[in-house]
């Protein structure tokens, strides 16, 4: 062992010490647990809505009104979450948001009138606003430049894996204790995350596990610019708002987050009241367009950096993705013209697919052009943002179905946010460079 490894890892000598190749992709594997968990629980109640909307005698609007509740929270939190995750750590600002959010997800089992429901939501929204920060902050912490696009898109795909898994084990747990079991149970599944995450999550410089050599990979200590960022000071919340980049991430969060919650809240409703589809016909097929978003996670990811690994510049290979993926969501608006619901749910898994991939970028994005002490922050308030455009849309969605008795222009307005905010992102980030958090 060099002197300068010992510096940066002075514990017992890989001979005496228990290690773990690739260490970094096994806790990139634990963030995808983590997200996997937090749309189960997120998803629990769009799956139940039809039945819900039945036996409690909900409106549209009033459906609308449950998941604005949730979005409410969610915004507000995420405006404080990245801040005290930037604070706290990944380690212990993660596990209090998983924590949290597991607690109000089994909680909705006590709900019984629309407004107990939407104060389960509330306080589901506030816990699980740590998700996203924690985890963008966790890929800063543990992966060199070249590879965060990839890891943020595999732990970006549990999101998808989340709503694949939520379709047969709510449908089954639903089928056979009914529904408060089914909330119950799915706010348990956190608590397994939470045990997981304490046991094995350390920053890179304190865990035991981690090789020399992989600990000098992942802080890239051969590069100069790697080390400056070490030392550059905390941007404070307030500042991040002056800078043009941060807004050409809040403004793109905005405008088509609120995309993704319509899919995870309403497509269950569409593919039953527009399509036909059973609850038994909504668990066996309802989850396609979510796994198809899990491939367009990880595949988004992948194109961007293969891109570079190919001599394309971080510019050129991180927009190409993105354009990749924002002109692809217009299918979605072929989709609900489309007389055949299977030709519809494939087009929309083309779609779902398509805005996991610009998400993964876009989250990547933020660590592109903010140092680590910042990114969760910055992910924070874009979260934020995304939250406000959902809660936006959330009553207006409820509104548009309960007048108008129609999908067809949610569907159109899916389809065209996405190359918006691709054109507002080069308009204020025409060339992707770090900050300087000094000036």
């Amino acid at each position: 062992m060099t002197s300068s490894t010992a510096r940066v890892h002075p514990i017992r000598s890989a001979a005496q010490r228990f290690t773990i190749p690739h260490l970094r992709w096994y806790i990139c594997a634990l963030l995808f647990f983590g997200s996997t968990v937090n749309y189960v629980d997120r998803g629990t109640i769009a799956i139940l809505a039809p039945y819900l909307q039945r036996i409690f005698r909900w409106t549209e609007s009033d459906y609308g009104w449950i998941v604005f509740a949730f979005q409410l929270a969610y915004t507000i939190m995420m405006m404080v979450a990245g801040g005290v995750i930037d604070r706290l750590g990944a380690r212990l600002g993660y596990a209090l948001s998983m924590a949290w959010w597991s607690i109000a997800a089994a909680g909705h089992a006590l709900a019984r009138s629309v407004v107990a429901f939407g104060a389960a939501r509330f306080l589901l929204g506030a816990g699980e606003a740590g998700n996203f920060p924690a985890s963008i902050k966790s890929v800063a912490e543990w992966f060199p430049k070249r590879e965060r696009a990839l890891a943020t898109g595999i732990f970006n795909s549990g999101t998808n894996v989340g709503a694949v898994v939520a379709y047969p084990l709510v449908g089954w747990i639903f089928a056979r204790w009914g529904w408060q079991a089914a909330f119950i149970g799915t706010g348990g599944l956190g608590i397994v995350a939470l045990g997981l995450w304490l046991l094995f999550y350390r920053p890179p410089e304190r865990h035991p596990w981690i090789t020399a050599a992989e600990l000098a990979s992942v802080k890239e200590r051969q590069s100069p610019s790697a080390l400056a960022e070490e030392d550059e000071p905390r941007i404070p919340w307030r500042r991040l708002l002056a800078y043009r980049q941060a807004w050409g991430f809040f403004l793109a969060k905005f405008l088509t987050d609120p995309i993704w919650w319509f899919y995870i809240f309403w497509l269950p409703k569409y593919l039953t009241q527009a399509r036909g589809f059973s609850l038994h016909t909504l668990e066996l097929f309802g989850m396609i367009p979510f796994l198809g978003a899990s491939l367009g996670s990880v595949a988004g990811g992948w194109l961007s950096g293969f891109l570079m690994r190919r001599g394309w510049s971080l510019n050129a290979g991180r927009k190409t993705a993105m354009a990749v993926c924002a002109f692809s969501m217009p299918t979605g608006i072929v989709a609900v013209f489309s007389h055949n619901p299977w030709v519809a749910l494939a087009l929309i898994s083309v779609s779902t697919s398509a805005h996991q991939g610009w998400s993964a970028n876009l989250f990547t994005l933020a660590s592109d052009l903010f140092p680590k002490k910042a990114v969760a922050s910055v992910v924070g308030i874009g979260g934020a943002a995304g939250a406000i455009g959902g809660m936006m849309m959330a009553p207006m969605t409820g509104y548009v179905l309960q007048w108008f008795h129609t999908y067809v222009p949610l569907f159109i307005l899916a389809g065209v946010m996405h190359p918006l905010a691709l054109g507002i992102v080069h308009r204020l980030v025409p060339t992707i460079q770090r900050v300087d958090a000094a000036s």
